[in-house]
């Protein structure tokens, strides 16, 4: 394998920086998420616990706290074997969870995953160099 000194620039910094716009794009999106579709979330999954509990404040706490939500929401629908062993996702909630939603939150899934295993691959590069 070639040494990362020897790339061309360009690609250097594309793959070294490049999970970095990544995750400014999972941000913005995790954003979106919140300001748009937030209420069509909390609609979808309020049998659930964690809806039940944080639903009034959830969206009203500030720009952090709503990226932790949609991060949890995210996890919630993704991972639900967890969730519903810890009692925060009703198993009728997620049966009937719409699937255009569920198509948004993937997504979501997806970029959080991608930005992993670049960053991942970044430092192993960056380690045998």
């Amino acid at each position: 394998m070639t040494s990362i000194d020897t790339w061309s620039p360009w690609v250097a910094i594309f793959v070294i920086g490049g999970w970095s716009l990544l995750a400014l794009v999972n941000i913005a999106y995790s954003l979106y998420l919140s300001r748009c579709h937030l209420e069509a979330l909390k609609e979808a999954l309020k049998n659930s616990r964690y809806i039940y509990i944080w639903g009034t404040s959830l969206g009203k706490r500030g720009l952090i706290w709503s990226l932790l939500e949609i991060a949890k929401i995210t996890g919630m629908i993704m991972m639900p074997q967890t969730h519903i062993r810890i009692g925060d996702l009703d198993t009728v909630d997620h049966k009937n969870f719409p699937p255009y939603l569920q198509h948004l939150l993937r997504l979501d899934f997806a970029m959080v995953i991608a930005t992993g295993v670049w960053l991942t691959v970044v430092v192993v590069l960056l380690k045998i160099k």
